[in-house]
């Protein structure tokens, strides 16, 4: 399931205050700013900075080019 768009409006990194990505189809969201992704559990954001996990260079040029093929857009424009 989807997060509710009214949602995503409002969602931001704890840590930066900044916008995500929504990868649906990982369930999770993504903070290219600091290479940081917060998973999606029951349908819940975990948008705890203890409990993100910080990601390889591979791992984020592929989030970045995969937001970039598939048109995802940053949660909110800042």
């Amino acid at each position: 399931m989807a997060l509710d768009p009214q949602l995503l409006e409002i969602l931001a990194c704890p840590d930066d205050k900044g916008s995500l990505l929504y990868f649906e189809s990982e369930q999770a969201l993504y903070n290219p700013r600091l290479k940081r992704r917060y998973a999606i559990r029951d349908d819940i954001p975990i948008m705890l900075v203890d409990e993100a996990e910080t990601v390889s260079d591979s791992e984020h040029d592929r989030l970045v080019a995969k937001a970039e093929a598939e048109g995802i857009r940053p949660t909110f424009d800042a």
